[in-house]
């Protein structure tokens, strides 16, 4: 797995739930600011994460800053493909769930300068670029989002290999 930044050496699932959590934290941590004027999820990734500080915020006004740079694992260029019209972002939320490599950061930090940047996940390449976070995980960690997985049969561990596993007491139980 690759970006075109290096591998991806390790696998971080993330849960409806754990992100629900998360995203409450979050809200937590931001509850604390200036009322805040508005909302401005980073889209796809940060639609769910605002809804929630949104709802946790009592905070009503909402719009989106649509950016595409990922393919599934390949990241490319960032590029807007719409912006809120909310001027330098004084006063508002921008809420995405991962800051990663920090491409998208900067370019939506370039749009609105003065918004207060949160996020869910953040790796060491993003993490200057935000003011709040709640957990960081490693460069080389990929994180599956709910949004991206599905449910799905798993091999038991004992025949992840060339064969079964056998105990060292030699019976079946």
């Amino acid at each position: 797995m690759t970006t075109g930044d290096g591998d991806f050496n390790l696998s971080f699932p993330v849960s409806w739930e754990e992100l629900h959590r998360n995203a409450r934290a979050l809200s937590w941590r931001l509850a604390g600011g200036a009322p805040w004027t508005g909302i401005v999820a980073v889209t796809r990734g940060g639609l769910v994460p605002a809804a929630i500080v949104a709802r946790e915020l009592e905070v009503r006004l909402i719009d989106t800053i649509c950016i595409a740079s990922y393919d599934h694992q390949q990241q490319r260029e960032a590029r807007i493909l719409k912006a809120p019209s909310i001027g330098d972002g004084e006063g508002w939320l921008l809420i995405d769930d991962l800051v990663d490599t920090g491409r998208t950061a900067r370019v939506v930090r370039e749009h609105l300068p003065k918004a207060h940047f949160a996020t869910i996940y953040a790796k060491p390449a993003g993490r200057p670029l935000v003011d709040t976070f709640i957990t960081e995980v490693s460069q080389d960690t990929w994180i599956h989002f709910p949004w991206d997985i599905e449910m799905a049969y798993a091999r038991p561990i004992a025949h992840r290999r060339d064969g079964p596993v056998r105990s060292a007491g030699g019976g079946a139980g």
